[in-house]
């Protein structure tokens, strides 16, 4: 199902926990902060550029604590925010039963599983395709045949984006060696700079010299750690090419900001259901600026436009972890 796209008719602006006859939309971003450079601050491009858009305003909140996400849902649906958007799979759980609570508000849930509630747009991406493609570069680019994954939170999502990587870098080199590590079990692994920077430089001494990571703020030490030690990072989510320039190879673009955007045009007419961004609908996509030009040749770039059109095709099916839990080329 596609997200509609219904522009609503009026904002009104009110505080959170008043009500009115006229809603506004809100976000409530995952653990990691707002501006995470990645996938969070993805959801806020998105909120913003319906702002600037239509004039109108959103209510928002940043989580510090699991406990905190019951009480921000329940709090804006009872100020009568419509739609509420929820950027994260950790949400799954508590929105299925808070959704119930709220027949007539309408939830939107980035990467998250919500199936039974009519009231729930579940917005989801193959994040596996694009790994794929920057695995790839990753391999075409290694000159030692061995790059690395770092991953945030041990979770299966995450297991997705890491098994995508290594079919694409096998895909190009079969005898090639990941290095797979993952920064932790909690939500602190999505914000824990310092120990994706450790994980770095233990990749290295491995002798890796391409490393990517889905791994939110975290990523901020992984990229920066892999310029310090003269190898090559590869961003996720949002384009962070610029962020150590020259020491990306590329970002895996997830739209992030177009699930929540769209999601507040359509307003309190949001429909339910599932809605799936991917490689042939610009969902997904690899990054390319001035900030990685010199380090991607025209022939990795044929390569990889290759590749897409097949993965869109439906010639070349990447393995989606999340599909059975396993990896068949880790």
């Amino acid at each position: 199902m596609n997200i509609r796209t219904l522009m609503m008719s009026a904002v009104a602006i009110m505080s959170l926990g008043a009500t009115s006859a006229f809603a506004e939309p809100a976000l409530i971003y995952d653990l990691g902060g707002k501006f995470d450079k990645s996938f969070n601050e993805m959801a806020f491009t998105g909120a913003e550029r319906w702002k600037a858009e239509t004039g109108g305003d959103y209510r928002e909140i940043e989580l510090s604590s699991e406990a905190q996400r019951e009480q921000a849902l329940r709090r804006f649906a009872e100020a009568g925010n419509n739609p509420i958007v929820m950027a994260g799979f950790a949400f799954s759980t508590v929105l299925g039963e808070v959704a119930k609570d709220y027949p007539n508000t309408s939830f939107a849930v980035i990467d998250g599983y919500v199936p039974d509630a009519s009231n729930v747009l579940n917005i989801g991406f193959t994040e596996h395709t694009g790994s794929y493609l920057v695995g790839m570069m990753a391999a075409m680019k290694s000159k030692s045949g061995v790059v690395g994954f770092v991953g945030g939170m041990d979770i299966p999502i995450i297991g997705r984006f890491g098994c995508g990587y290594v079919q694409g870098v096998k895909a190009v080199n079969a005898d090639a060696t990941i290095i797979y590590n993952m920064t932790g079990t909690t939500p602190s692994a999505w914000n824990d700079p310092v120990k994706g920077g450790e994980l770095v430089k233990a990749q290295v001494s491995q002798g890796a010299d391409v490393v990517y990571h889905a791994a939110g703020g975290t990523g901020v030490g992984v990229l920066q750690a892999a310029a310090d030690a003269g190898i090559l990072g590869i961003g996720v989510d949002a384009n962070q090419n610029y962020m150590q320039s020259g020491h990306v190879l590329t970002s895996m673009v997830k739209r992030v900001d177009t699930g929540v955007y769209d999601s507040f045009k359509a307003g309190a007419d949001l429909a339910g259901g599932f809605a799936t961004l991917d490689l042939g609908n610009g969902g997904i996509s690899y990054a390319m600026d001035e900030h990685n030009a010199s380090l991607v040749t025209s022939e990795m770039i044929a390569a990889v436009e290759s590749a897409k059109a097949k993965i869109i095709s439906g010639e070349i099916v990447v393995h989606d972890y999340m599909s059975d839990g396993s990896c068949p080329v880790k």
